[in-house]
């Protein structure tokens, strides 16, 4: 069910559609609908989204929003981000509260992966 005034769907843009699905697909398992040759859709994953064709990609640098995924398995996805072909942009480095890492995927989008796994609570004399 929609919720109002939440988000609700995210757009990213893709210079080369068929690779980009190909990668979520086998990095993250995700499953796409296409809408013609310039667009296609995927839902169930947090936030339903799409990828659209595009000679522009969305990055930190340029000051796009960073979209961060969840991982129980940080270093393992990694691995499997560069063997399908992403690009690591900042290797895995910790954080207030947790580690992660940016890549960017085949048609040059940014994306973050963190996780709080492994990652020790402040002891009682450090919270304030």
């Amino acid at each position: 069910m929609n919720s109002s005034n939440k988000i609700n769907y995210i757009e990213f843009p893709a210079t080369d559609i068929a690779a980009t699905k190909a990668f979520f697909t086998t990095v993250f398992g995700w499953t796409f609908e296409d809408y013609g040759p310039g667009y296609t859709a995927f839902s169930d994953q947090g936030v339903d989204g799409g990828f659209y064709q595009s000679e522009q990609s969305s990055t930190v640098e340029s000051g796009a929003v960073l979209v961060v995924l969840y991982s129980d398995a940080i270093e393992s996805l990694q691995a499997r981000i560069e063997q399908a072909g992403g690009v690591i942009v900042q290797p895995i480095f910790p954080f207030p509260g947790g580690r992660r890492f940016h890549f960017k995927e085949p048609s040059g989008n940014e994306l973050a992966v963190w996780t709080d796994i492994g990652v020790q609570a402040p002891r009682p004399e450090e919270r304030l």
